[in-house]
């Protein structure tokens, strides 16, 4: 089995849509999935995701199936300063790397950080809906992996956001969620896929074939957005820095 997990397009996060260029995104990332065979299409319930999947299932005349827990991931953290809450993934190096357990892949939830907020009881309720989901295709979660009776060559394909996609990747290769928050990058229409292996009869793990793949935008001569991606040195772009 396939799963093709898409960020949605270049945001407009103030009318929780697309900007023009997301638009364009959206159309070539149609241009890519109508030459894949996909047995069923999943959607997050907001606006900028639904957006980017119009015009692949408008394209295909097909329905994508919406489920609110795959919209943005809604957990938050308690700013030790401040006492607001805030997304668990923009943090500073150092309000985060020291914490007990946070690499942990079975700890990160005691750390105090994320212990500070309602993530773990969102963090569950995402893992939940997504073991549901792979046993409604046959894989059940038996502890760190999956049992089978038959595996499929299915691909499915789900549109919705960056923090999701890092919580459900958590769940299914065993990381810590904040490793993957903070230490990786989804671009803006990017593909993510997952494949499962089945090396001992009945016993499925998955393997990530690829992060945040933008090779089909490039192919149409579309430069990948660096929305969400703050990679500038201190004091100046890092393209203007001299050395």
């Amino acid at each position: 089995m396939k799963i093709l997990f898409i960020r949605h397009g270049e945001p407009d996060y103030k009318h929780d849509s697309l900007t023009q260029k997301g638009f364009k995104e959206a159309k070539i990332l149609a241009d890519y999935l109508e030459t894949i065979e996909v047995r069923d299409y999943y959607c997050s319930p907001l606006g900028r995701a639904k957006a980017t999947a119009s015009d692949t299932l408008k394209r295909l005349n097909r329905e994508a199936t919406i489920y609110d827990w795959l919209r943005e991931f809604p957990g938050y953290i308690i700013d030790e300063q401040t006492k607001e809450h805030r997304i668990p993934w923009d943090l500073m190096p150092a309000a985060w790397t020291n914490q007990p357990f946070i690499y942990d892949k079975d700890k990160w939830l005691q750390s105090p950080l994320m212990a500070s907020g309602d993530i773990k009881d969102k963090y569950f309720n995402v893992t939940k809906n997504m073991d549901t989901l792979l046993a409604s295709y046959g894989y059940h979660r038996n502890q760190n992996y999956y049992k089978c009776s038959e595996g499929n060559q299915d691909t499915i394909v789900i549109f919705c956001h960056f923090g999701v996609i890092c919580v459900i990747l958590s769940h299914l290769l065993g990381i810590a969620a904040p490793a993957l928050w903070h230490g990786f990058y989804v671009a803006p229409a990017s593909i993510t896929t997952i494949v499962t292996e089945e090396r001992v009869k009945g016993e499925v793990y998955f393997r990530c074939q690829g992060v945040g793949d933008t090779s089909h935008l490039y192919a149409a001569n579309e430069p990948a957005s660096t929305a969400g991606f703050f990679q500038e040195v201190y004091g100046a772009p890092f393209w203007q820095k001299t050395v």
